[in-house]
């Protein structure tokens, strides 16, 4: 056998460890999030293993390219011993950077419950304290990093078992052409591998692919891989113009813009705090879930759940946002986030209405809250767009010993500070809240340690210490002239960590609190409508009283005007869902991929061989929806104009 044969069989044998190795990464993935993506059998596991080669081979020749240029190039210097620790290099840098990767989907998933993509990098960017998050997560995640360790050491040894000893190749045209046309081949091969297939008609392969064979989208996260998603969203956007519907079309399906006309002229507008609590979702309160006959359920709410026997709470609610930047526009301008966040977008910086701008208009000061370092989580310069007066965060608050030594000041002392803000501010005033402790990695000051109930998961406590916090900002605010005159509103960013199988399911994942308070209004009971982030803004537009037609694509639920109600997220894996009182539909954009009722959480029973008029009239709306979505954020219209009418 030939040195030239030896070569294609070695770069074979290494190419193949990379294939290896990713495939080791789905099953440890798969391990680690077993119980949020359920898979029957092994069967099954190695099915959707082999439907996920060709995301392997795409996300192997971005990240191995330049390895494989060099193993091929026809006039390679392959006698070389500098010439092979340099290829040697290039496959473990793009390796290693694969695997890493990977590595963190095994821990991160269930917090964002989607691969994760180029937005990662959002997540840290704008703190300020990283170091001590880097130790914390070090700490935290030790085992993790030692697997790695490990992985890389069984790697770097597997890969030096097999090697072709350099050979000075004698120099001949007959030589060149093979070599050349090898290069070739592959080059050929590489661009095939990358595109997904070298048909014509299609596009090159991105994440939507993966629910071509299955009908579950935690199924397509199994099938994809990190880094694949990592490099396909970098730089790039889902956002797309279309023109499928006409104006007409969208007006009456979707309804963007609304209206709530008042037959009063009530001058004393009221306040509105809208507090936007840290990962705490639905699971947590006990008086969201009293009839949802949960098995030895246990709420952490107890303040919260008191004042919940004179609100109007929404126990069918749920998040469109995964990440707490995400959920900022979701719930203050009714926008939500899909495969690339509206906030990580080229479109993130234009004017938007919001329930701030039309505060802004009514003459309330304006505020917002976050006891984290200026400009974290990336809200300072969100806030900014939406046009709040005044940003509040660990700078104003000035004060180091409230610190928690990774995200910002505890919520008790903090929400102490906002109370005695809001004290001073200028009346009406419309303020958001976002508190903090309730968060990764799950701590209370030390006086507070052994207070509240452990419960059966670290986020638990620090629900407990949430809710008390809460507690006693209203302790202190019902002395104030302003308390009886303030609407307050409570809702989630997202979820955290499950502790009941009822929250595991697939849909409850996305389940969000809403509860309204308002001392001297009528909003008392509770009321079954199915509700989402985006139906905050429009709900809180109409308790305020504006009188004028605004941009929005949630509804108010406190209106009598409107049932049509309706909610939409993105899974992950290229699929979106729309649910409606009746159905749920799951879709990738482009086409329908399952019809399932709206009690089938766990998305178990796939109805596309039953569709009826109302799943089609759903997928419908889903289309006509997100053309309105994207087109109007691509082309900057994002507050009503008189040509909406």
């Amino acid at each position: 056998m030939t040195n030239w044969f030896e070569e294609i069989k070695v770069f074979l044998y290494r190419i193949g460890l990379v294939f290896i190795f990713f495939m080791i990464s789905r099953w440890v993935f798969l391990y680690f999030n077993s119980d949020i993506i359920k898979i029957g059998n092994l069967l099954e596991i190695l099915l959707l293993s082999f439907y996920g080669l060709k995301f392997d081979l795409a996300a192997i020749i971005y990240l191995q390219g330049v390895f494989i240029i060099m193993s091929f190039f026809p006039v390679r210097p392959s006698f070389s011993v500098w010439y092979n620790l340099i290829l040697k290099f290039f496959y473990f840098f793009g390796g290693l950077i694969g695997l890493g990767l990977n590595f963190i989907d095994f821990a991160y998933y269930r917090f964002n419950l989607m691969r994760v993509n180029a937005q990662v990098f959002e997540v840290i960017e704008n703190e300020s304290n990283k170091s001590n998050l880097f130790f914390h997560f070090f700490r935290e995640y030790i085992h993790l990093i030692l697997l790695y360790l490990f992985i890389v050491g069984l790697w770097y040894y597997l890969y030096s078992l097999f090697s072709v000893k350099p050979v000075r190749k004698k120099h001949s045209t007959l030589n060149l052409i093979k070599s050349s046309l090898t290069f070739l081949i592959v080059i050929f091969l590489c661009i095939g591998g990358a595109r997904g297939d070298f048909k014509k008609s299609t596009r090159p392969i991105t994440i939507i692919h993966a629910m071509e064979n299955v009908n579950n989208p935690q199924h397509a996260d199994f099938i994809l891989n990190t880094p694949f998603t990592v490099i396909r969203t970098f730089g790039k956007t889902d956002f797309k113009l279309s023109n499928a519907f006409t104006k007409n079309e969208i007006k009456r399906i979707v309804n963007p813009i609304k209206f709530y006309p008042k037959n009063d002229n009530d001058s004393l507008k009221p306040n509105v705090i809208i507090f936007i609590l840290e990962s705490m979702g639905r699971e947590y309160w006990g008086s969201l879930n009293s009839k949802d006959k949960i098995p030895n359920y246990k709420g952490y709410t107890p303040f919260l759940d008191s004042l919940a026997i004179h609100s109007l709470i929404f126990p069918n609610f749920y998040a469109n946002s995964r990440k707490s930047i995400h959920g900022m526009p979701a719930i203050l301008a009714g926008i939500p986030s899909f495969e690339i966040a509206y906030t990580s977008s080229p479109y993130s910086n234009q004017p938007i209405e919001s329930v701030v701008s039309i505060a802004n208009n009514l003459g309330y000061s304006t505020s917002f809250f976050h006891g984290a370092s200026n400009g974290s989580m990336g809200f300072l310069g969100f806030s900014k767009i939406l046009g709040f007066d005044n940003y509040y965060g660990k700078d104003e608050y000035n004060n180091n010993e409230d610190f928690d030594g990774y995200w910002g000041i505890w919520d008790e002392p903090f929400l102490q500070y906002t109370k005695e803000t809001l004290d001073r501010a200028k009346q009406p005033f419309l303020s958001t809240v976002f508190t903090v402790t309730s968060h990764d990695p799950y701590i209370l000051p030390r006086k507070y340690e052994e207070i509240f109930n452990k419960g059966f998961v670290p986020m638990h406590e620090t629900v407990g210490y949430t809710d008390f916090a809460l507690k006693r900002f209203f302790d202190k605010a019902r002395n104030e002239p302003w308390f009886d005159n303030t609407i307050f509103v409570f809702t989630a960013d997202h979820g955290n960590q499950t502790y009941y199988s009822y929250y595991e399911k697939i849909i409850n994942r996305f389940a969000n609190p809403l509860m309204i308070y308002w001392s001297k209004g009528n909003l008392n009971g509770v009321s079954q409508s199915l509700g989402q982030h985006m139906d905050i803004f429009p709900t809180i537009v109409d308790l305020i009283g504006y009188d004028k037609p605004f941009r929005s694509w949630g509804k108010s639920l406190v209106s009598d005007a409107e049932t049509d109600s309706f909610v939409v997220n993105y899974f992950g894996g290229g699929s979106y869902f729309m649910m409606n009182e009746e159905y749920i539909v799951v879709s990738n954009g482009e086409k329908i991929n399952g019809f399932y009722d709206s009690n089938d959480y766990d998305l178990e029973n796939n109805l596309m061989d039953k569709s009826n008029k109302k799943m089609n009239d759903l997928a419908y709306k889903f289309q006509v929806f997100l053309q309105d979505y994207m087109n109007r954020i691509i082309e900057g219209n994002m507050s009503y104009i008189e040509s909406d009418e």
